[in-house]
């Protein structure tokens, strides 16, 4: 908080700090590097008069304890004989009772924490950011034990290591509160998940804690439920109610259905961090205790004690989890901040991304010092590896609005007649070098995140959309992938080099659709585009023959209104040829690219692999296609692609796309990887044995690499020991896609506020729908309007359930008399049920076809709820 400032942090207190933990020393670190916060760390330890030996009997603690003691007097005195105005008070601020006592026994003004900010008169709110210490011994007193106590961590390693335990991730369940699956790390394939059921057994863990597990009886096994259970009751103490809800989830088992389950003994390592959601207020009157709703339905609430609850009601907020004591049902927490009003844009905007964990703060003065000085011109050291290609007719073709153009491309014939082609790529590893703090920020980031109206840049501004951005008429620097190749589009050559361009035009893909099309253009850029497209043909069918799927999202844009920035129409996007032509180049640059650096660096190329789905995952699209008599083949990638061709039916001609969307969801998700700690380099998608990123280092830290791996090989910069830490690699792999796999639910979920805000200003709209899925008491449709998707449900509290018949076989489903099955077309209305503020979201009812009881208020529809997160949707 800004209110805390003039701090002096002792350098003994440090060292304790990075002892016990590195990601708080972190940031107190941080905090003292930054200048507005006037935090200082005074070396006790290497200062003549504060540095003390330790005495014979004394423990190290009391010895650490009595060193701040001394620097604390010390300052005192030092700060004595500064004449000014204001006398200086020096306040010792300690937790540690015993230091404490001896402190004031010697004189020095000291207080807990918890009584420095007490006695902050003018600011009372900071009371409530305490975190909540309880003491251990006051626990038992004060109500019953609920939870079994957690083994210490000692006696767990040595449980997992004589296998008596197993180790794992908990994922808590998102539609079901008392409900969890234990990923267990390691190599024992057949026991990959544990499901862990019941309060008891739940122990205190919380969603992405590592946690210890010990498996029960196979007689005590459990299947996953099928209810949906929230946790909604405001009475944290009725566990009666509890026992009864894990009942019904007992009661609905079938018995092949039964996996191994287990109980939490012990949490290995936390994984908190702070949560958004809106508080519960208490119904008691003056109440200080609330419950605090998380805005991820995954996260237990929290107790927290606030004295501002009026004021917080109906705001999104912050709070993070201090502990969890075994005698309350829920963790205990402290507000930390608030972030606005709920349902406003800039407030959900916040939540999205913090909900995400998408770094997004503005990039720090440390950052930016790393920045090239404007204004920047290319100099001649500059040019001392690189090919000077400002005479070449570049041109790039971007979506309209687009300010970060990371590519550009030529095409010209060469004297022999074949034809030379080129991709040339900003070269952002020119100005971000490795190890410095712009580079260490931009390997966190990972990744450019695009939101409906905003974009978190991976780098800062002044490159992104400037100095690296690809614009018309400037000198840029870039690195250049060039092919030779015949009139087949067969490659003869390949080279790479850094060169320098000038782009000759910016265009749309719509402005470069026109210029190809145009009968009377004829100019330099123009040729180029029709070259350039003609060969993107042939390379698109080379492609489409050797196996690669085009597959199908709907993707939409909404149009904004220019002053209030609300959505005012929502379409689905339209493709043209030619965005089909530069991803063709782009795709060929990947591949020559990928070969390039992992024949140079057979063990440490960062490449991508797309995995094929296991043949399971096609049942759904099987079946589907045979309701409509189609046959969907799937023993590879080539098969699928073909019998997706062959799926026509010409009386419904949007089939062919339903499939085509069915399949993206059969797929499996693509990683990046070390080439020297995988032997699967295979990208199923685009039938390549071998692919990578190269063509958007503005927005993607994978493509950096990659170009310094590039440079590496062909003599253009010097290598560096991480660039060949195979180890280093593989870890920079699992945050690139952990962060691309976050900025994508971010990308969702934001699409899925701005659709409700677009809804909410509709009413009731009626649309054409296609069902997707049928499930045991709902159907998804699809809008192709709207690119929407949504469940209708079939049963609703306190209404008559109509007959539901559902059949895995077809699939399909029958509510009274009437069968619903997979492709059908249907009529729905769509409405924003804003009922439950935190959580609003799209409901849907079914209107045709009209049976008997059809026309049934939709409950819930999760796909399109704001945390964006729905399983159904990773695919």
């Amino acid at each position: 908080d800004p209110v805390i400032k003039n701090v002096i942090v002792l350098q003994t207190v440090l060292q304790e700090v990075r002892n016990r933990s590195a990601p708080v020393y972190k940031r107190i670190r941080d905090v003292i590097q930054n200048p507005e916060k006037h935090f200082y760390s005074f070396t006790n330890e290497h200062h003549r008069e504060t540095y003390i030996q330790q005495e014979q009997g004394e423990s190290s603690n009391d010895r650490n304890d009595r060193a701040i003691r001394v620097a604390v007097k010390w300052y005192s005195e030092h700060l004595k004989k500064i004449e000014d105005e204001e006398k200086i008070q020096v306040i010792f601020l300690t937790n540690d009772r015993t230091n404490k006592e001896k402190a004031l026994e010697e004189g020095i003004t000291a207080y807990t924490c918890e009584e420095y900010i007490k006695s902050l008169i003018a600011n009372p709110d900071l009371v409530d950011r305490l975190a909540c210490v309880s003491d251990e011994g006051k626990e038992i007193e004060s109500g019953k034990i609920i939870f079994p106590e957690h083994i210490p961590l000692s006696k767990l390693q040595q449980g997992i290591k004589s296998g008596v335990y197993l180790q794992g991730t908990y994922r808590a369940s998102r539609d079901n509160y008392l409900e969890a699956t234990v990923w267990v790390h390691g190599d024992a394939e057949e026991n990959k998940e544990i499901i862990i059921q019941g309060l008891k057994h739940l122990n205190r863990a919380v969603h992405e804690d590592i946690v210890a597990v010990e498996l029960l009886a196979k007689d005590e096994w459990v299947a996953l439920s099928s209810v949906i259970l929230q946790d909604d009751g405001q009475n944290e103490d009725d566990i009666e109610n509890e026992e009864e809800k894990e009942n019904i989830l007992k009661t609905s088992v079938n018995k092949d259905m039964l996996r191994p389950t287990g109980k939490v003994v012990g949490i290995i390592k936390r994984n908190w961090r702070p949560f958004c959601g809106m508080l519960s207020k208490s119904q008691i009157k003056e109440a200080r205790r609330h419950l605090f709703t998380p805005a991820d339905r995954r996260i237990p609430r929290i107790r927290i004690e606030t004295r501002q609850a009026d004021t917080l009601e109906g705001q999104r907020i912050i709070v993070a989890i201090d502990g969890w004591p075994r005698n309350s049902r829920y963790p205990n927490g402290h507000f930390v901040k608030n972030l606005g009003s709920a349902g406003d844009k800039e407030t959900e905007t916040e939540v999205l991304l913090l909900e995400h964990d998408v770094p997004h703060q503005p990039f720090s003065q440390g950052v930016l010092s790393f920045l090239p000085k404007m204004p920047w011109s290319i100099t001649e050291q500059d040019m001392k590896y690189r090919e000077d290609l400002r005479h070449l007719c570049v041109c790039s073709v971007d979506p309209p609005g687009c300010t970060d153009i990371d590519d550009a491309l030529h095409c010209r014939e060469v004297e022999n007649g074949n034809i030379e082609v080129g991709v040339h790529i900003a070269d952002v590893s020119h100005f971000i070098r490795p190890g410095n703090a712009l580079d260490e920020e931009s390997a966190k980031r990972g990744t450019t995140v695009y939101l409906c109206e905003k974009r978190i840049d991976m780098v800062p501004e002044l490159l992104s959309s400037n100095l690296c951005s690809l614009r018309s008429n400037v000198d840029r620097l870039a690195f250049s992938c060039i092919w030779e190749v015949n009139h087949k589009a067969e490659i003869l050559k390949t080279r790479f080099t850094k060169s320098i361009i000038n782009s000759k035009a910016s265009l749309t893909y719509a402005e470069a659709q026109m210029r190809i099309d145009s009968t009377t253009m004829n100019d330099d850029i123009t040729t180029s585009l029709r070259g350039l497209n003609k060969l993107a043909k042939i390379l698109k069918k080379k492609r489409i023959d050797n196996g690669a799927l085009t597959l199908s999202s709907p993707e939409v844009r909404f149009h904004m209104d220019s002053e209030t920035h609300d959505p005012i129409d929502l379409q689905t996007k339209e493709l043209k040829e030619t965005n089909s032509m530069v991803e063709e180049f782009m795709l060929l640059a990947n591949v020559s690219v990928a070969q390039k650096i992992y024949e140079e660096f057979p063990e440490f190329a960062l490449l991508r692999k797309h995995p094929a789905p296991p043949p399971s995952n096609y049942d759904i699209l099987v079946k589907a296609a045979k309701s409509k008599n189609l046959e969907i083949k799937t023993d590879s990638a080539k098969a699928l692609a073909e019998s997706l061709d062959k799926a026509e039916s010409p009386e419904f001609p949007y089939l062919n796309t339903l499939l085509r969307i069915l399949t993206t969801r059969c797929m499996m998700q693509a990683v990046y990887f070390c080439s020297g700690m995988d032997n699967d380099f295979h990208h199923y998608g685009l039938a390549s044995p071998i692919y990578t990123h190269f063509t958007s280092p503005i927005r993607r830290y994978a493509d950096i690499i990659v170009h310094r791996l590039l440079a590496v090989a062909i003599g253009a910069d010097s290598t560096y020991p991480e660039l060949t830490d195979k180890h280093k690699l593989a870890d920079m792999c699992k945050n690139l896609n952990y962060r691309h796999k976050m900025a994508q639910y971010a990308q969702r979920a934001s699409v899925a506020f701005h659709t409700q805000l677009f809804f909410k200003s509709k009413g009731i709209v009626n649309e054409d729908a296609y069902i997707l899925f049928v499930r045991k008491n709902a159907v998804v449709v699809l809008i192709p309007k709207y690119g929407l998707e949504g469940t209708v449900f079939f049963e609703e509290k306190g209404k008559p359930t109509p007959r539901l018949d559902y059949n895995n076989e077809v699939p399909s489903l029958t509510v009274e008399d009437t069968t619903l099955h997979v492709f059908d077309k249907v009529k729905v209305n769509i409405m924003l049920d804003a009922s439950n503020i935190q959580h609003q979201k799209i409901r849907m009812v079914l209107v045709e076809p009209k049976g008997s009881k059809l026309n049934f208020p939709s409950g819930p529809i999760r796909d399109i709820s704001t945390d964006g997160k729905d399983d159904d949707l990773l695919k």
